[in-house]
């Protein structure tokens, strides 16, 4: 394991390079500086993150509710960076054109809020507050969810910057 800043690769012996959910907490110039140097000419480099989760408008309305008025204060200031699908991020590299992306799974209500409980702004919150902000939401939530053992799907956005060396 290294730092995404000093990877240890040899110099020019990578094709590609991914970055999931994490550019934001790089720094960026001696990232950017470690990418070209292990990518080969023509290599790719690919960040992605994901944005909120979506099911319906009545969980996503609970959803929203949780991230930004709740817990919105806990979250850092390069979250900005991630809902912005790191549009903002310098990139300096030849842009490739991508396309609209998702990630789907089918879950319970259960699953949804352990999911949720693992957002870095509610931890943050739990610690400064000594309360749970899931339990803040979970009877809004069971209340639109119906069966809570029934399976509904979840969608998330991807934002992909992807370049050539």
């Amino acid at each position: 394991m290294a730092p995404a800043e000093d990877s240890g690769l040899e110099r020019g012996s990578a094709d590609l390079v991914t970055v999931a959910q994490a550019l934001h907490w790089f720094d960026l110039p001696s990232f950017y500086a470690e990418v070209d140097r292990v990518l080969l000419p023509g290599g790719v480099i690919a960040a992605w993150s994901y944005q909120l989760a979506s099911v319906d408008a009545a969980v996503d309305r609970v959803i929203q509710r949780l991230y930004g008025e709740i817990v919105g204060a806990y979250w850092p200031a390069e979250r900005a960076l991630v809902e912005s699908g790191y549009a903002r991020v310098p990139f300096p590299f030849s842009e490739i054109p991508s396309p609209g992306l998702f990630m789907e799974e089918s879950w319970d209500l259960q699953r949804l809020l352990g999911y949720l409980g693992t957002w870095s702004a509610v931890r943050r919150c739990r610690e400064k507050t000594g309360s749970d902000p899931i339990e803040e939401i979970r009877g809004q939530l069971e209340s639109v969810w119906g069966d809570p053992s029934s399976l509904r799907p979840i969608r998330w956005p991807l934002s992909l910057r992807a370049g050539r060396k």
